[in-house]
C-alpha cells in the first residue's frame, strides 16, 4: 500500500465487497544519520508511509511495515551501480518489482495467512 490513490481506493472497494484487508507498506531506503543525501526523488518517501498508515487506520483494516532496506540495496542499487559502470542502461524498476515488491510482499502475505 503506498498510501497514493490506486492503492488505498483499491482497498477501499475490496473492504466494501467484504474482503479482508491489510495495508502494507515495503521500506526500501533508509538515511539514518546521513546529512548528505537529498530526502528527494524517491518512490517511496515517509510522507507516503504516514498517508498509508492514515488510509489503513480510515479504513480500519491492520497495518504493517516491512523493512527491505538491505535486500532493496543488493537486489537493486548494486544492479543499478553494476549496470551503469558497464555503459548499459539499467531498468531498476523492473528488478524490484520482481525481487523486493513481489517477492517479499507475497513473502510477508504467507505469513499473515493472507490467501489471495
Amino acid at each position: 500500500m503506498s498510501g497514493g490513490v490506486d492503492s488505498s481506493t483499491t482497498a477501499a472497494l475490496l473492504k466494501k465487497e467484504g474482503h479482508f484487508v491489510i495495508g502494507v507498506f515495503l521500506i526500501f531506503w533508509s538515511e539514518k544519520g546521513n546529512k548528505t543525501i537529498s530526502k528527494t526523488n524517491k518512490c517511496c518517501p515517509a510522507e507516503s508511509l504516514m498517508q498509508a498508515r492514515k488510509v489503513s487506520q480510515i479504513l480500519d483494516i491492520p497495518f504493517y511495515t516491512v523493512n527491505c532496506t538491505t535486500e532493496f540495496k543488493k537486489a537493486v542499487v548494486d544492479y543499478f551501480i553494476s549496470e551503469y559502470k558497464a555503459g548499459r542502461t539499467p531498468n531498476p524498476c523492473v528488478v524490484c518489482n520482481e525481487e523486493i515488491k513481489f517477492k517479499i510482499m507475497l513473502e510477508k502475505a504467507k505469513k499473515l495467512g493472507c490467501n489471495y
